[in-house]
C-alpha cells in the first residue's frame, strides 16, 4: 500500500479504512461529520447506490446494507493527496457474498474531505460487475 506524506484527510482515511477491517461500527459512526454526505455508485445491488444525506444514511442505508447481503471490506492500495482536507484512495473492495458464498474483488476510488477531523463528505466509485456476479449462485 502506497501512503503519501501523512495529512489530516490521510490520517482520517487511514482511520476509516482500520474501523472497516475491524468491523467497528462504533468506530465508523465517529468518523463521520455530523453534516456528512456522500455519493455512493449508481448500479450497486439492492439500491445501496445514490445520494446519502446524513451519517446516519450512510451507516443504517449503504454500509449496513452492504454488510447483512456481504462479508466486505475496502482495502486501499494508495492514497492521492488532493489537499491537506482531501484525499483520493484507490484500492479494492474484497469479500464474499453472505448467500452464495462467491468471493469477488471489485476496483473502487473514494474522494474524501475532511473537515473538523471528521469525514464531511465521501463519493465512492466502484466497478458494481462484481457485486453482482458474486450474487449469482455458482
Amino acid at each position: 500500500m502506497s501512503t503519501p506524506d501523512s495529512t489530516p484527510a490521510v490520517e482520517i482515511a487511514t482511520r476509516l479504512y482500520a474501523a472497516f477491517t475491524s468491523h467497528d461500527r462504533l468506530a465508523l459512526a465517529a468518523l463521520l461529520h455530523p453534516d456528512f454526505t456522500g455519493r455512493v455508485s449508481e448500479g450497486m445491488p439492492f439500491g445501496l447506490g445514490g445520494a446519502v444525506h446524513s451519517p446516519e444514511q450512510m451507516l443504517r442505508d449503504v454500509w449496513g446494507g452492504a454488510s447483512a447481503h456481504y462479508e466486505t471490506a475496502p482495502h486501499p492500495d494508495e492514497y492521492v493527496v488532493a489537499g491537506d482536507n482531501r484525499v483520493i484512495v484507490l484500492g479494492y473492495y474484497r469479500g464474499r457474498c453472505r448467500t452464495t458464498g462467491r468471493h469477488y474483488a471489485a476496483a473502487f476510488a473514494h474522494d474524501i474531505t475532511v473537515r473538523d477531523g471528521k469525514i464531511a463528505s465521501l463519493t465512492q466509485i466502484t466497478d458494481t460487475k462484481p457485486w453482482h456476479d458474486a450474487l449469482a449462485a455458482g
